[in-house]
């Protein structure tokens, strides 16, 4: 660790102490000891092999559902768009819409990275198993107070660890919960998981205890995706974002295999989770496979490669130029993937979904990555939740598609098993939908963090929160940008909504680790820019 990293550290323990308590002080110590300390280098990896000749007759659909991390609808040029006003296009993204289903109304489960996924994986509302808040150390609030706060009028709320909270490493889904990827492995599939996980770190909530066969990847919530120093790396930094500094402090640069064997990888980590899938899909040519490839990307730290940097020249702004490079070569090797299940003659018969985990960050400083829409990640706005949603199946999915009715993060799920043939699970409340069936469609979809809870129901959404005291409602079919509230003029349906949260809210167990932190976020502008009066905000609970 760098003389300043100790220095933040220092900070942070200090401070910790007193905001947390001593046991989530010492989380963030291990955390970063364990995080900092790769215990060797670059490693081959062997992915498990199939037959070496793929059985007779047919065989289900493999399955390969593609997460970007932090990823806004205006972040690709699908939707007439792009990054820098459309300066990187996003044709192999693109394609997978072209050739098979856009949904227009596609949302994430929640508006920040660790919910998200745990839906995606469940299938259920996180909340109904006490998971609402992002995992991270509890000292973590702690460094970031110590490196500066976000210059706002409102005030950071820093909350004491009560007694017996679970430890870091315990924070995640919990290992009663039924993974997709246990319920394809009961149908034979072979499970594969790459790239970032966040759903925590013990050993029973890993990915080979959560139903996945092989995993290499980031258990935390992210990583350097280059050295600093590296002579192939473009570095952005925050500069007005001050807690920008401890993330390139104490961020790692490495990954783990299976056996929690961390190294440090090859090359720039959306290049090294590419170059792993094509090789776990080699490998598992021959028999039916599941594989989740989750990229840290686009999300902080802003690391491109020089050579996608240096094919950006148009873009002026050297931290969107990093930005877009990054996006441009999530898209390219994207591209790789779709042209590998080519290549190996698996291509009619692989399902491809891509999706993001949330809305594009208000801490990059980029306005526009959410465009239209308003909000940020940590905002329940459109543009904190409403993320591409992409599918791509040939034969079975016409190609060209768009559809218009609701589709949540959470229907991953039972659309997947369904295509597969996989078997729900029958012992308690799944909240997934099949996208692709005949079935009836998604009418309702809720979201919490907190004290900040929301319902969309048809073309209505109620938002409600106590910090601040406020009610927005709109109406998405004539006001899909949020622009008029109209809470005001409908009390009788602002009443309505407000009773469907509560009703969901009073099935819903409390919290397994509660939020530490709430933090103000503005809804139209990014952190760079000047607090003034007027600008609307809500308080984001982690």
């Amino acid at each position: 660790m760098t003389r300043k990293g100790k220095w933040l550290l220092a900070l942070a323990l200090l401070g910790g102490a007193g905001y947390l308590g001593y046991r989530h002080v010492f989380d963030i110590a291990a955390a970063i000891d364990r995080w900092r300390n790769p215990i060797a280098e670059n490693r081959e990896i062997v992915w498990s092999k199939g037959p070496a000749v793929a059985p007779a007759g047919e065989r289900p659909p493999n399955v390969i559902l593609i997460v970007a991390d932090d990823l806004g609808m205006n972040d690709i040029s699908l939707y007439g768009g792009g990054v820098a006003g459309g300066a990187v296009p996003t044709p192999n993204i693109n394609s997978i819409a072209e050739q098979g289903v856009s949904f227009a109304n596609g949302y994430a489960a929640n508006a920040t990275c660790s919910p998200s996924r745990a839906a995606l994986m469940t299938g259920r509302y996180p909340t109904r198993f006490g998971f609402e808040f992002t995992a991270v150390p509890g000292g973590t609030w702690a460094v970031k107070l110590a490196a500066g706060g976000d210059p706002s009028p409102y005030p950071v709320i820093i909350h004491k660890t009560p007694p017996g909270t679970l430890a870091y490493k315990d924070q995640g889904v919990p290992n009663s919960e039924i993974m997709l990827p246990e319920v394809l492995r009961a149908r034979g599939y072979h499970t594969v998981h790459i790239g970032k996980w966040h759903l925590g770190e013990s050993s029973l909530l890993r990915p080979t205890s959560q139903g996945f066969d092989e995993s290499l990847g980031i258990l935390g919530g992210g990583g350097l995706y280059l050295p600093e120093d590296d002579p192939q790396s473009v570095n952005a930094k925050l500069d007005f974002r001050p807690r920008d500094a401890v993330t390139w402090t104490m961020l790692p640069y490495a990954v783990q295999w299976d056996d929690d064997q961390r190294f440090t990888p090859k090359g720039h980590l959306t290049d090294y989770f590419t170059d792993n899938a094509l090789a776990a899909i080699e490998a598992n040519r021959n028999r039916p496979f599941f594989l989740y490839l989750a990229y840290n990307a686009p999300h902080t730290p802003l690391q491109a490669t020089k050579a996608d940097y240096d094919a950006l020249p148009q873009i002026k702004d050297h931290t969107e130029r990093v930005y877009g490079a990054m996006i441009r070569q999530l898209d390219r090797r994207i591209g790789d993937i779709l042209k590998k299940l080519k290549d190996t003659g698996l291509d009619q018969n692989t399902l491809v979904i891509f999706t993001s985990d949330n809305g594009a960050a208000w801490y990059t400083g980029i306005a526009n990555s959410n465009k239209p829409y308003r909000g940020f990640k940590a905002t329940f706005f459109e543009g904190g939740i409403h993320v591409p949603l992409l599918m791509r199946w040939p034969g079975q999915i016409t190609p060209g598609t768009v559809r218009n009715d609701l589709a949540q993060g959470l229907d991953m799920f039972a659309t997947i098993a369904a295509a597969t043939g996989a078997q729900m699970p029958g012992d308690r409340e799944m909240d997934s939908v099949n996208l692709l069936g005949p079935g009836p469609r998604r009418e309702v979809t809720f979201w919490r963090s907190g004290d900040y809870r929301v319902v969309r129901a048809g073309d209505w959404k109620l938002q409600v929160s106590k910090r601040p005291d406020k009610v927005w409602l709109f109406n998405l079919s004539t006001d899909p940008t949020e622009q008029v509230n109209l809470a005001s003029r409908e009390p009788q349906r602002v009443a309505a909504l407000r009773k469907m949260i509560e009703d969901q809210n009073a099935k819903m167990p409390p919290p397994l680790w509660p939020g530490l932190i709430e933090a103000p976020v503005r809804i139209d502008v990014p952190l760079n820019a000047p607090w003034s009066k007027g600008q609307e905000y809500i308080y984001w609970s982690n």
